[in-house]
């Protein structure tokens, strides 16, 4: 016997992978769950193209597009009834994006939304503010392939937002380059530096939060129980090691992804360095992102539909949308 599911689906087009998740709108005694019921990332990596020449190359693009219609084709068989797709720091800031999201619409009739880091930061903060505690003040750093977005909350309301076009893609370019010290990034670095001392000695910030796959990461190579927060100096003391294997090491030894063994260490240098100019000597890692921001506010959107039943309340609940351990890639 099949039991009908009502599923939303958003797909994540990130600098360095896409990721797509389907979920399961779950009403059980007038509580409601998002319940994954599918998940594919894939390492695209665009970012690698634009931040090095500016746009995305005709190789990528086509298996960008193949890549789409297969999750087009994932959707379909799963039966979704509403998806929501975006496109962060690289499609954004390739010269050749807006023609790429064109072809897809017009081929595959998908719309892909290229936001910025202000909507980037509105979609998780619509997940990460149900996790916060009264009278506690946080930094909340999220490091993408070519962006940071940095939030802080004070008693619970978010007081500060900025987003720098620095990410873990960017910066192993850089590493990679051997760039002058005074370099544009290293101006950009300077900002961010700024902006986080000054802010967190405004809003007294006691507690950091960082969400991402490499913070993930490299929280469940620590340890740290399970929901419990990670010290800095561990997290250093990981860095650290990792730092010094080899690419052939990372994956072998450590068991890291390849696309994700490349890009963890200067990932990882963003959150420390966030950490210490912040004054935190602890971060919370809870498993969630932009992706469950998005499944969010397709619920929220399309909360009549979902739960058309009379006597619902004026304002869309919110869902539980931690479905799977921290980490899992």
């Amino acid at each position: 016997m099949q039991f009908p599911l009502c599923k939303l689906a958003v797909i994540d087009i990130g600098s360095n992978a896409v990721r797509c998740q389907i979920s399961a709108v779950l009403n059980y005694e007038g509580k409601f769950r998002l319940k994954r019921v599918e998940y594919v990332r894939y390492p695209m990596r665009l970012g690698e193209d634009v931040f090095a020449t500016g746009q995305i190359s005709p190789l990528k693009e086509e298996k960008f597009v193949k890549f789409l219609h297969s999750l087009k084709l994932l959707m379909e068989v799963h039966e979704v009834a509403h998806h929501l797709i975006c496109a962060t720091s690289a499609m954004r800031g390739a010269t050749n994006g807006a023609a790429i999201a064109t072809r897809v619409r017009e081929e595959l009739g998908l719309h892909i939304q290229v936001i910025d880091g202000q909507d980037e930061a509105f979609y998780i903060n619509r997940v990460i503010e149900h996790l916060l505690e009264d009278n506690k003040h946080y930094l909340h750093i999220d490091v993408g392939g070519g962006s940071t977005e940095f939030n802080i909350y004070h008693d619970r309301r978010k007081v500060a937002a900025q987003s720098f076009e620095i990410g873990s893609i960017r910066r192993m370019q850089q590493e990679e380059s051997g760039g002058p010290s005074t370099g544009p990034q290293d101006e950009l670095w300077a900002r961010m530096e700024a902006w986080v001392r000054e802010n967190a000695r405004r809003y007294h910030v006691t507690r950091a939060i960082g969400t991402g796959g490499n913070i993930n990461k490299l929280y469940t190579m620590s340890p740290a129980a399970p929901n419990k927060a990670v010290a800095r100096r561990s997290l250093e003391t990981i860095l650290a090691r990792l730092a010094g294997l080899t690419m052939e090491e990372r994956v072998n030894v450590a068991m890291l992804n390849p696309d994700r063994a490349d890009v963890i260490v200067p990932a990882g240098h963003i959150y420390l360095s966030a950490m210490h100019w912040a004054n935190v000597s602890s971060m919370i890692v809870p498993d969630i992102g932009l992706k469950d921001g998005m499944l969010q506010a397709l619920f929220e959107e399309h909360f009549d539909e979902i739960s058309p039943a009379s006597g619902h309340p004026a304002h869309p609940p919110v869902p539980d949308v931690r479905n799977q351990p921290a980490g899992m890639e």
